[in-house]
């Protein structure tokens, strides 16, 4: 009987760390993180994308469950405050938060200074950088530069106009470099695989005010897309968080246009108009997710800037890419090839687009001929380049 009972004991203690998970896990069942959005978690983008990854999480790591706010932005709440969210969540078992705007920069850092026992990641911000940050956030990002470049590139191999359009949310150093990352992937293919002359290309960014629309505060994407189209501009490569301009690209294709988009943010984007899409640049948020989280769970989470770029060799590996990109059925074998070939010049370092010479677009010198950009440069970008058209604050 005494050696049953130890063996029960011992049984019982199996299954506990079979159905708990590993040690380190601070003796609960459940590990509790929360999601803050800035916009809807269905927008077909960048919201999406995060809801998505957060999902996989609670399928793939075992012990995690997630409680989510979507929506956080001044016009769907107005007066409602980060910190009063983040309390919220808190409130509801959260032992971990993410903000997924950079707009959440102060309330994620005045939250996490007030829970000092909950861990934060905050999405694009870089206060770990200037050491704003309380020890208890980490950012992260993904090196979104390598998908604008391969969307620019695509979208100056089909343009029959030689005129480019770029839905741009609104102007910041992120904005900036993402832009400027797909111009120079577009001055790249018209120079460098189609031979034409750089002053032939046209590449404008026109900003709508913020990351999607808010009628009677931004600018309507659906009206800049018409009149990008209407001024010759047949291929648009989306910035904003919502799917605009590929709908409208997918509506004038209908009128019989010979236009075409790229979208962003979200791998599935390209389902709203297929015919219209030539690909879409996506952000993959479940490995960046699953290495905080199971540090956080195991004890383990040290404050950390994370600037996660591209499995290159298996660029749409969701286990362990945080960047991608999905040809759309819009794009010709012959550009697809080019692509591929681009990519990997990209991953072996043989294209580096941010090299000199390179003057910012007021005809400063950025990089000298010879001298590539650092990450800090390329971070923090003040202007776009020379040769792009649209403001730079």
């Amino acid at each position: 009987m005494k050696n049953s009972r130890v063996l029960c004991t011992l049984l019982g203690i199996a299954m506990a760390i079979l159905f708990c998970g590993q040690p380190g896990f601070a003796g609960e069942k459940t590990f509790t993180f929360g999601l803050l959005m800035v916009g809807p978690a269905n927008d077909h983008g960048w919201s999406q994308a995060h809801f998505e990854a957060a999902r996989e999480i609670e399928k793939k790591v075992p012990g995690t469950k997630m409680v989510y706010i979507d929506k956080v932005n001044p016009a769907d709440r107005p007066g409602v405050t980060v910190p009063n969210l983040v309390d919220d969540l808190v409130s509801k078992g959260a032992k971990l938060i993410i903000g997924n705007s950079d707009d959440m920069k102060d309330g994620m850092q005045e939250a996490a200074m007030m829970h000092p026992d909950v861990y934060f990641i905050h999405i694009s911000g870089d206060g770990v950088l200037t050491g704003e940050a309380p020890k208890n956030l980490t950012n992260l990002m993904g090196r979104m530069e390598y998908g604008k470049m391969m969307a620019g590139f695509v979208a100056a191999l089909t343009t029959k106009t030689g005129k480019i359009g770029d839905l741009g949310p609104l102007i910041n150093a992120e904005t900036r470099r993402l832009s400027s990352s797909s111009y120079l992937g577009a001055r790249y293919a018209w120079t460098k695989v189609l031979k034409k002359p750089a002053k032939d290309l046209k590449y404008k960014v026109s900003w709508i005010g913020f990351w999607f629309n808010i009628p009677g505060v931004t600018s309507d994407p659906s009206l800049v897309m018409r009149n990008f189209i209407d001024s010759g501009y047949d291929v648009i490569v989306s910035g904003i968080d919502t799917t605009e301009a590929l709908i409208v690209a997918g509506q004038k294709r209908k009128e019989g246009a010979a236009v075409w988009a790229v979208p962003y943010d979200y791998r599935g984007a390209c389902n709203e108009a297929p015919d219209a899409c030539l690909g879409v640049p996506f952000f993959n948020w479940y490995p960046g997710y699953k290495k905080i989280i199971t540090s956080a769970m195991n004890g383990a989470f040290k404050q950390q800037f994370l600037w996660l770029g591209p499995e290159w060799k298996d660029l749409n590996n969701a286990e362990t890419s945080a960047i991608g990109f999905q040809n759309g059925v819009a794009l010709g074998p012959e550009q697809a090839k080019a692509l591929a070939d681009f990519q990997k010049g990209l991953a072996d370092g043989t294209i580096n687009l941010f090299s000199g010479p390179l003057n910012f677009q007021d005809g400063s010198v950025f990089l000298k001929e010879g001298e590539k950009a650092t990450d800090k440069q390329i971070w923090n970008l003040p202007q776009l380049l020379e040769g792009m058209e649209g403001a730079s604050k």
